[in-house]
């Protein structure tokens, strides 16, 4: 149906056959390929056709995503800090019935996040996106959907493929004669917060999306460590050092991996500088001791020039990680393997190329180094055998603590 369309408005009458759906699409493959251990396998050469395809197919279609689509006009654009989640982001479909999540360029990259910007209003970087998806494979999570950069003619490819009049109507053409549009109200109000062309192209992030909540439920669940969304509210893990005493009291915390997953998370987002991890999602079809997807991460790589100590606090308050993790971070501490090397060589794949700035290539083994710290503490007072757990084990919760997450 989609393609039929596609070929009307392109004024291509010749008979043509139904477009097939390929069994051998790069999305296609990505989805079948997603496991227990991760969302694609150490070497897939289906992540690698997925990228080359989000890089070159055609897009047939644009549209706002859903969580925009549902809050389109109910918001209160008085209100300084905006509903959790919603970005001027679109939803791309290709010729090959695959679908990925538009992040436009937002910030440059030489661009500091100012230092008196709260964490919950600053920028989202299509950047940042891409980036967190390399080094969420360097570090062997593969919990982040893969992400590749790509340069999009708004005009051609968003504004003349959408049905969606809302979206058609925040188009508009600045003084600089470049093609722009904005959010009509989720989250950025008005035309001063568009994005712009050059005078067509925008640079942005493609993420490819999951499956269907039909075919691969997933849960939502805040994050123990949530911060507070407000200008002086505080949480009571920033003001109790035993904080994690109460998690571990919590079903699922006490009996699974999830405590060491939520560790591996804290971990990721130290290195990306990632304050905005209020919830996160798992596949229900593993169970509580599933992996934990590493979505939305157009917050990170904001300041190179600071350290937000306080987001490794379920790694130093609750003193426990995963061996593997641990042997990876301490890989990557190399002179021979250097965090920085690895990823600098890494986002050369990526057409945007260079996605990061050498400072905030130089601060990962800065942070790198600061993970290998706070261990290394937490190890000297309890001792290795307690801190580094061997994460081969796959514990099974008992009935009686899932009877506590019944009631």
């Amino acid at each position: 149906r989609r393609h039929k369309l596609y070929r009307e408005e392109l004024n291509l009458t010749s008979p043509a056959a139904p477009l097939p759906l390929r069994p051998d699409a790069g999305w296609l493959q990505f989805h079948l390929g997603i496991s227990r251990d991760g969302l694609y396998p150490r070497s897939s050469p289906a992540v690698t056709r997925l990228l080359r395809d989000m890089q070159e197919l055609p897009i047939i279609s644009a549209d706002y995503s859903q969580d925009e689509k549902a809050l389109l006009g109910a918001c209160d654009c008085s209100q300084i800090v905006k509903p959790s989640g919603v970005h001027l982001k679109l939803v791309l479909r290709f010729q090959d019935f695959g679908k990925a999540m538009f992040k436009p360029m937002r910030q440059k990259r030489e661009e500091e996040t100012p230092e008196d910007f709260f964490y919950f209003v600053d920028f989202q970087r299509h950047n940042a996106e891409i980036a967190a998806f390399h080094l969420d494979r360097i570090l062997d999570f593969r919990r982040v959907p893969p992400t590749v950069g790509r340069l999009i003619n708004v005009t051609k490819e968003i504004l003349e493929v959408t049905k969606n009049e809302v979206l058609q109507s925040v188009f508009f053409m600045s003084p600089a004669s470049n093609v722009c549009f904005f959010a009509k109200c989720p989250y950025m109000c008005k035309t001063e917060y568009a994005v712009c062309g050059n005078p067509h192209l925008l640079e942005g992030s493609l993420s490819a999306f999951l499956p269907s909540l039909n075919l691969a439920p997933r849960l939502s669940i805040p994050n123990p460590w949530i911060r507070s969304y407000s200008f002086d509210g505080k949480e009571e893990w920033e003001v109790n050092p035993l904080y994690c005493n109460t998690v571990r009291e919590i079903y699922p915390y006490s009996n699974s991996n999830r405590l060491l997953n939520i560790v591996d998370m804290a971990i990721f987002d130290f290195l990306t500088g990632n304050m905005g991890r209020h919830h996160y999602e798992m596949f229900t079809k593993f169970g509580d001791d599933g992996f934990l997807l590493h979505l939305d991460n157009a917050r990170g790589f904001g300041r190179h020039s600071h350290d937000e100590i306080s987001i490794l606090a379920p790694l130093s308050q609750c003193c426990t990680i995963k061996r593997t993790t641990l042997l990876r971070l301490q890989l990557l501490a190399e002179p021979e393997y250097r965090l920085s090397d690895v990823m600098r060589e890494s986002l050369l794949q990526d057409p945007l190329a260079p996605v990061l700035t050498e400072p905030h290539l130089l601060a990962l083994d800065r942070r790198l180094q600061l993970i290998l710290e706070a261990v290394g503490k937490c190890i000297d007072t309890f001792g290795e055998a307690t801190v580094v757990a061997n994460d081969t084990a796959q514990p099974q919760s008992p009935a009686a603590d899932r009877a506590k997450l019944d009631t």
